[in-house]
């Protein structure tokens, strides 16, 4: 396998999904082309100035940062239907449209649904 698409459809607090999203992917850097793509609820992962101190667990967005060679691919739909484009999102992130979403899902050897 030379590629992987980890989809990530939840929010990043609530649930151990997005956290694991990126364990996953962070773990799979060194063998192939990863891609995390954000839909629907996901998307909201990456949305600049999060302070998750109050909910006691890591800043999911801050993780992004350390993994500058992981592609990650935001569904731009699922960010206006959710009133976030516009929004400060972070850097290192690529704003797709819904055919550059499901091309970069149908090109991967590997789609995990997270």
């Amino acid at each position: 396998m030379k590629s992987v698409f980890y989809l990530l459809d939840t929010a990043p607090y609530g649930s151990e999904k997005a956290f694991g999203a990126l364990n996953a992917a962070a773990v799979s850097l060194n063998r192939m082309r990863v891609t995390l793509g954000l839909y629907e609820d996901g998307v909201y992962l990456v949305a600049a100035g999060q302070d998750s101190r109050k909910l006691g667990v890591p800043n999911l967005s801050d993780i992004l940062y350390s993994y500058g060679e992981l592609r990650v691919f935001v569904h731009e739909p699922s960010l206006v239907e959710r009133g976030l484009f516009g929004e400060n999102l972070i850097e290192t992130v690529e704003l797709v449209d819904e055919e550059d979403f499901l091309e970069a899902m149908e090109s991967s050897d590997c789609v995990l649904f997270l």
